[in-house]
């Protein structure tokens, strides 16, 4: 069967299954759904909608902590006088992160040019001295939109000039469904259903599954795993990166159960083959390490030990991927 897809029309989701063979009606699901309005930086969406191509993931900066479903649609309002609605995108995953990550993790899709200019925004917004070590809240958003002028949504009726992050919209009352309708005869296509893939799961159904791209994938991995590396134990931040246990070329996902938090030069090693992770979550490392470089006194004291496993059952390392590394990859 192929992929559903959904369609908004309302405020409400409509679940069009296709499938092979005679033409049938199609499988027609209503639900209700809840939504933000989310005050945006201009400077983050006029240098966000002249990418291109278009990103598939954005950082959205915040001083306030998301705690909303995965998939629950955001809508980008601008700062006053400029009182509309230009584009939007699918809340995926929130965190707090130091610059140098965030930078690391998402690059230009934070919305600026170079990290300095980041640093310097973030500044101005808490109008005191930013370090590169200083957190930031990230709210990812997946599969963003951004309208051209003649396309932007004034703010609905209810708007209050004294909003300074987000409001929340339902699409049972009548504002709401107003407002959506708007938003669904704006949407450039219709959004394909994707895997659950976020931590925790989804309670109330959105219009989408979020994707999870390469940054949600690094600052989740990283939460994952504690900020630590999950052979060396080592929490230096910047020496950190989430790994792949496949490549995204052979196993294209970025779930968090195909990554493991390494140090730097462990991941190397594993992209290389040198060291493994084996389905029973002990390291192994290769003699080929000495057989090629006459050293790895450090990587063998490792050897046969267990690694640390993130604190949920769903989010431990896929043992299949584990045993096609092993099996594939690793020069044993």
């Amino acid at each position: 069967m192929p992929t559903p897809l959904f369609y908004a029309v309302a405020g409400k989701i409509l679940d069009v299954e296709g499938q092979r063979g005679a033409a049938r009606e199609p499988t027609i699901t209503l639900t209700c759904m809840k939504f933000y309005v989310a005050v945006t930086d201009d400077s983050w969406f006029n240098y966000l909608h002249a990418l291109s191509p278009l990103p598939d993931e954005v950082n959205f900066w915040t001083g306030i902590p998301v705690r909303e479903e995965p998939g629950t649609p955001w809508l980008f309002k601008l700062h006053a006088p400029n009182n509309f609605i230009v584009g939007g995108g699918y809340f995926t995953y929130y965190t707090q992160m130091p610059l140098t990550t965030v930078w690391d993790a998402f690059g230009p899709l934070n919305g600026v040019d170079s990290l300095s200019t980041l640093q310097q925004r973030i500044g101005q917004y808490r109008k005191e001295a930013i370090s590169l070590t200083t957190s930031i809240g990230c709210a990812v958003l997946s599969q963003p939109f951004f309208w051209e002028r003649e396309r932007w949504l004034p703010v609905p009726t209810d708007w209050s000039r004294n909003i300074v992050s987000r409001k929340s919209y339902d699409s049972e009352t009548s504002i709401g469904s107003q407002l959506w309708q708007g938003v669904t005869q704006r949407l450039p296509r219709p959004v394909s259903q994707l895997g659950e893939s976020v931590p925790g799961g989804f309670g109330k159904p959105q219009i989408v599954r979020p994707r999870i791209n390469q940054g949600a994938f690094r600052l989740m991995v990283t939460d994952a795993y504690h900020r630590s590396c999950a052979v060396s134990r080592e929490k230096a931040l910047p020496a950190l990166e989430a790994a792949h246990i496949l490549p995204f070329s052979e196993a294209p996902t970025h779930e968090v159960r195909n990554g493991l938090l390494l140090r730097a030069d462990i991941h190397r090693l594993f992209d290389l083959g040198y060291v493994t992770v084996t389905p029973d979550y002990r390291f192994l490392v290769s003699k080929t390490i000495h057989d090629d470089f006459a050293n790895g006194r450090e990587y063998y004291a490792l050897h046969g030990n267990s690694i640390a496993l993130p604190d949920r059952l769903a989010s431990y390392p896929d043992p299949t991927l584990l045993e096609q590394h092993v099996s594939e990859k690793f020069r044993g």
